[in-house]
Formats: structure tokens, C-alpha cells, sequence
């Protein structure tokens, strides 16, 4: 396959994963406008981010601040895209963040949101976040745990230039379709949580979860935004 060919696919293959969120939508009783693809971009060069902008994505996301800057300074006569980062972000990188990202998925420590609020400040700018929370309890995974959720939402809630979201999960990474569906349910009730706390109306509270392998059961437990990336783009690139 040439490379045209595989930039010429990219909107054929947002349309495929769009009718699976329509369908899961559907078969959840939910309306299909309230869930956002948000594809995911990561170790893929900015030709295909290209055919994505111009099959209708304004938002794409990001784990890696270098590679993710670099991309934002790439298509910067493309002003309307943004970059919602994903990944786990050190504290020594928030000015980096702050600097051009739209989204935020991953906040997982209150120094973290102090550290993004004052760049931010810096940099006369906003900053959308969801905080990440660790549904599945694995070791591996970055978060705040459930019990930690409304602590670091009053942190953000207290921030001047941190927007609240929402709340951001990976759930376990399992063939074991309950475990995974635990992880869900669990951020439905931090969702609703959240929200009797006061930080959100009810219902407003967002949900970023489901990945490629999961999303359907993520829009049948609430998710209102699903990140996605092989199925759009391919199999990552080698590493160099």
C-alpha cells in the first residue's frame, strides 16, 4: 500500500469507527451526538493527521508533549485543530502543556494541577482537564484512586485557569469482559459522585473512556468521549 493510499483512508476508516459508536449509541438507548470520537494520533506523521482534519477532526489526541508540540507547530496553518494530550505528564512539563494543548485526560496529582495552573497563568490561557482515575487498581496504570477523585476535582475546581471536564479512565486490560465492565460502572458512580458534590450539574460530568478493543462497552456504561487510534490510522510505525 502506498502512503497516498493509506492517507486516503484515514476518512474512510473515521466513517467505519463512527458508525460503531452510532450503532453502540443506539443499542444503549443513547443519542449518538453525545459520545465524541476523539482519535488518536500518537507515532503517526502529520500527512495523515492532515486527511483527518480534512475528513472533519478538530481534536486529536496526543500522549508525548515533545511529539505532540512538534506536530502543533507543524500544522499551525491548520488554526482551528487542537491536541488533547493523553498521557502521563511529569510536573517539569506543564509548561510545555500549557503552552499549546487544548485538552488535558491525564490529571492525576493535585501538584500537577498547580503546576499546569500557574503556566497557564503565564501563558494567558485555559486548559480543559479530565482527571485520570485507576478503575482497575493495576500497578501499571497511572490515576488517582476512587477514593481520591473528589479531593483532586476541588483542586482543579479551585484553579483559575484549569477548566473541569470530566474524569478519564483505562480500564483493566483483560479478556475478562466483566472486569473491564467493573472499571466502567465504577466511573459511572465517581461520575454521579462528582456531581452530588457539587462540581458539575448532573449529568454534565464526562466520561473519556474506551479504546479501540473496548469502546462499545465504554458508550453502553456512559462514555461520552471514546479514544481511538489503530482503528483510524493503522498499526503504529516501527520505532526508529
Amino acid at each position: 500500500m502506498t502512503s497516498v493510499e493509506t492517507v486516503s483512508g484515514v476518512a474512510a476508516n473515521l466513517a467505519r469507527v463512527r458508525a460503531r459508536i452510532d450503532e453502540a449509541c443506539r443499542a444503549a438507548g443513547r443519542d449518538p451526538a453525545a459520545v465524541r470520537l476523539l482519535p488518536v494520533s500518537k507515532t503517526h506523521p502529520t500527512a495523515l493527521l492532515r486527511e483527518a482534519y480534512a475528513a472533519g477532526v478538530r481534536v486529536l489526541g496526543e500522549n508525548k508533549v515533545q511529539e505532540a508540540a512538534a506536530k502543533a507547530a507543524e500544522l499551525a496553518d491548520l488554526p482551528d485543530l487542537g491536541f488533547a494530550m493523553i498521557g502521563h505528564l511529569q510536573t517539569n512539563k506543564a509548561k510545555d502543556v500549557a503552552a499549546f494543548a487544548t485538552e488535558f485526560h491525564a490529571l492525576d496529582s493535585v501538584r500537577l494541577a498547580e503546576a499546569l495552573d500557574r503556566r497557564l497563568e503565564t501563558a494567558d490561557r485555559t486548559l480543559d482537564v479530565f482527571v485520570q482515575v485507576n478503575s482497575s487498581g493495576e500497578d501499571t496504570k497511572s490515576g488517582v484512586g476512587p477514593a481520591e477523585v473528589l479531593d483532586l476535582v476541588r483542586a482543579v475546581d479551585q484553579a483559575d485557569r484549569l477548566e473541569f471536564r470530566g474524569l478519564m479512565t483505562l480500564a483493566a486490560n483483560s479478556d475478562d469482559e466483566d472486569r473491564v465492565r467493573d472499571c466502567f460502572v465504577l466511573m459511572q458512580r465517581l461520575a454521579a459522585e462528582v456531581a452530588d458534590a457539587g462540581f458539575a450539574p448532573a449529568g454534565a460530568v464526562e466520561l473519556s473512556m474506551g479504546m479501540s478493543g473496548d469502546f462499545e462497552l465504554a458508550i453502553a456504561h456512559g462514555a461520552t468521549t471514546v479514544r481511538v487510534g489503530q482503528a483510524i490510522f493503522g498499526a503504529r510505525p516501527p520505532a526508529a
